[in-house]
């Protein structure tokens, strides 16, 4: 039997979870709603916690603007791209850097660590983007950020892992070290490929602070950029006469823009998570744990 005392801190500890969780999904559950509450409605009320009347005219004014649609081709574009290439790039650092037999592997290994200890600011990548003359180019986001120390350093402890029996077994066949990486460790790999894919795709969907730097071209600059050119003013960050014309006679309030622009900026990630999420729970695991 718990005493008076556990009672009381147990059922002042729920309440204490509960109002911290109500108070961490109130924003998302406010920026939902408010993106699909009909613009009549939100303009007589102004706060909106359920609406009477839903309505799509928020997203229907953002998917007919050039501005936002072009933004959207460029993130995906930026992201399917870069995770494609950070994939490949960094399981095969990984697994060139686990084989003993590689000459110069330690010092291999050491650079990479001393890349996760010291970050070089925002000068030095600056003037290598400018020198590579890749200033107002996509591609200025992604081979920057090509891959990442620390998960070149957690893959390769995944490719520990794998029996050498099985190289062996490959080579006696004939195959070299491409045909081993190709057809028996990139398959072996695919829990480690799908998390730390998650990981590159977050951080090229979300790019934002190196879209300022290296992109000036408004064409060219990604969802993010956009989206924070709308929440400063929404009606001229997305342009476009007909997208305008459009707002003004439908009377849509920046506010519900901004919001349905958030919910699509949010939404790729948020549907591609459940498919990966067996992968993901997996893969953070594997080389984590010694035989």
């Amino acid at each position: 039997m718990k005493s008076a005392n556990d009672l009381l801190f147990d059922v002042s500890n729920r309440i204490l979870l509960a109002l911290i969780g109500i108070a961490t999904l109130f924003p998302i559950y406010y920026v939902f709603v408010v993106s699909f509450t009909d613009p009549s409605e939100f303009i007589g009320k102004g706060l909106v916690l359920f609406p009477e009347k839903w309505s799509l005219a928020s997203y229907e004014y953002l998917l007919s603007t050039d501005a936002f649609m072009r933004s959207m081709g460029n993130s995906a574009y930026i992201t399917i791209v870069g995770t494609v290439l950070s994939l490949l790039v960094t399981s095969g650092l990984s697994y060139a850097i686990s084989r003993r037999r590689l000459r110069g592997r330690r010092f291999f290994m050491l650079a990479i660590l001393i890349t996760t200890l010291f970050n070089p600011g925002m000068i030095p990548p600056y003037l290598l983007v400018r020198d590579l003359n890749l200033i107002n180019s996509t591609w200025s986001l992604i081979l920057p950020v090509l891959t990442n120390g620390w998960y070149v350093l957690l893959m390769k402890s995944f490719f520990d892992s794998i029996p050498t029996s099985l190289e062996e077994s490959a080579r006696i066949d004939g195959a070299n070290d491409m045909t081993v990486w190709i057809r028996i460790i990139l398959p072996l790999s695919l829990p480690s490929l799908a998390a730390f894919g998650l990981f590159y795709a977050v951080g090229y969907w979300n790019t934002f602070f190196y879209a300022l730097l290296y992109i000036n071209d408004f064409d060219k600059q990604p969802l993010q950029v956009l989206l924070q050119n709308m929440l400063i003013d929404a009606s001229t960050a997305t342009g476009g006469a007909a997208a305008a014309e459009m707002m003004a006679e439908q009377r849509i309030p920046p506010e519900t823009i901004k919001m349905a622009a958030v919910v699509i900026a949010t939404l790729p990630i948020v549907l591609v998570y459940p498919f990966l999420q067996k992968h993901f729970a997996k893969g953070v695991m594997l080389g984590s744990v010694k035989e």
